[in-house]
């Protein structure tokens, strides 16, 4: 089955990104074939509609499997497994933060706990110690406010991430009223 040129040209360009994002060209289109299905898809289908060989298709969904970012499917009166990505954009994106997290927030953590409690042994260990302290705090904020952020229902996460937007327009407000006619100004100047 050939994919449509639309399909066709969103499933390439997601698999250029992937490379990018540290996975193999074929497990992100393996993805973007899996997120624009109509339906669960099987190996066989991934095969067909990518043209790679089904031992990358099979490697490329385990991938996808450790990431948790395909669901395992069984159809009635069929035995092979058919795989689909879940439904809810925002799920995607949850998880996919979330294993992020795992794989490299998390250990790095992990390491710098350990170096701070080392006993520092010269000045440049201290040193280095004082600007690992300063990292490990970042990454503490970062943990918990990631923690904070995953709680949230999703109607909320998008007011979160539409604040920014929000805030720079009420700062170009305050700050276009400052110097209307009449007004005070910086340092007491009238504008």
């Amino acid at each position: 089955m050939r994919l449509p040129p639309l399909v066709q040209t969103f499933v390439l360009h997601f698999g250029e990104m992937g490379s990018r994002w540290g996975i193999n060209r074929t497990v992100g289109q393996i993805y973007a074939v899996l997120f624009v299905a109509e339906r669960a898809l099987n190996a066989d289908d991934i095969v067909e509609r990518l043209g790679v060989s089904r031992s990358n298709v099979s490697m490329g969904l385990k991938e996808l499997q450790a990431w948790n970012l395909v669901r395992l499917q069984h159809v009635p009166g069929d035995r092979r497994d058919y795989f689909a990505t879940p439904d809810d954009i925002w799920q995607i994106v949850r998880t996919l933060v979330e294993e992020r997290k795992k794989r490299e927030v998390d250990p790095t953590l992990t390491l710098l706990r350990e170096l701070l409690m080392q006993e520092p042994h010269s000045p440049e260990e201290r040193h280095a110690q004082d600007r690992l302290r300063e990292m490990h705090d970042l990454f503490e904020l970062f943990a918990g406010w990631y923690a904070d952020v995953q709680r949230l229902e999703t109607d909320r996460l998008v007011q979160l991430l539409t604040l920014g937007a929000k805030v720079q327009k009420i700062l170009d407000l305050k700050d276009r009223l400052r110097v209307l006619p009449g007004r005070r100004g910086p340092a007491g100047q009238r504008g």
